[in-house]
């Protein structure tokens, strides 16, 4: 049995178009992109109150864009243009507001077109004046859903913006070989026990959530559920492809989410191979894809 992944959210559900406080000083905007992967659609945070600080500033959409500049408008000018990670959703929506607007941008690595004018890492922080002092943004590297996604902590409220490394009420595809799914695990227990406390999730995709210890043990119980589902089924079927495992490991999806169920399932293999669970079958160099067979490692006998 798999743990579902509960509920946590709170506050308003995001609407295209619409602004939301969801903190003092901290703004979201939901872009007009809803769907299978991004849910109601992409969040866009602004933080800041005589300065701005967007973060993830979505796809490329003119409308959205124009909505961002509006958005700030009577907040101050946007300096900082920061990204979560680079996937379609998130970034390539920088460029023309950066034209827009003449503020930096910065992320981890250029990658998929996105090409910040700094590239930034784990610790670097930017801060901005609020409604009541300066808010500090921290950069948090939690590789796992992408090599290259850093979660964002407002520091001086214990929010955090996720982007995709945690989304409201379901959990992220981890696609190889740039997701990896023992990263993503110690990425999502890294936000539960950081040390500077994390009291909010803001997710790019969905509501806010609290009970952050909670909604991570959850978000990992049901992972691991998953894994030894993985697990199970490769011996029961003696090996198998990606394919012909996926309607045993993934039976509880819809079959719209099979396509994307299916990189996941990938990862959940490439994990057991890590573990010494898993073996590659005719691929002596060690290169899979998601095509490759795979079968359960036997324990070597006695010398």
């Amino acid at each position: 049995m798999i743990p579902a992944v509960p509920d946590f959210g709170i506050g308003p559900a995001p609407e295209p178009g619409r602004v939301d406080e969801v903190a003092p000083g901290v703004r979201r905007l939901t872009a007009p992109n809803p769907g299978l992967m991004t849910g109601p659609g992409t969040n866009t945070y602004l933080i800041g109150s005589s300065e701005v600080v967007v973060v993830d500033p979505g796809p490329a959409d003119d409308t959205h864009t124009a909505a961002i500049v509006e958005a700030a408008a009577p907040l101050g000018p946007v300096r900082t243009i920061a990204v979560t990670h680079t996937h379609v959703d998130h970034a390539p929506g920088a460029a023309a507001l950066a034209a827009a607007t003449g503020a930096r941008v910065v992320g981890f690595v250029p990658a998929d077109g996105f090409d910040p004018d700094e590239r930034v890492g784990e610790g670097w922080t930017v801060s901005c004046p609020g409604p009541a002092g300066y808010l500090t943004l921290r950069a948090l590297h939690t590789p796992g859903h992408a090599s290259d996604h850093l979660c964002w902590l407002v520091q001086e409220h214990g929010l955090v913006l996720t982007g995709d490394h945690v989304m409201h009420g379901s959990t992220v595809v981890i696609r190889p070989p740039d997701g990896d799914l023992h990263q993503y695990l110690a990425s999502l227990a890294r936000l539960r026990d950081d040390p500077a406390g994390v009291a909010t999730l803001a997710p790019g995709h969905g509501r806010l959530m609290d009970h952050v210890g909670d909604v991570v043990d959850a978000l990992i119980a049901h992972r691991l559920g998953r894994h030894e589902r993985v697990a199970a089924a490769l011996g029961h079927q003696g090996g198998g492809t990606v394919d012909a495992l996926l309607p045993q490991v993934y039976g509880d999806v819809t079959e719209r989410q099979l396509p994307v169920a299916r990189f996941s399932l990938w990862a959940h293999l490439r994990a057991l191979a890590q573990e010494g669970r898993a073996v590659l079958v005719d691929a002596p160099e060690g290169d899979d894809t998601i095509e490759s067979h795979w079968a359960v490692a036997r324990a070597p006998g006695p010398a």
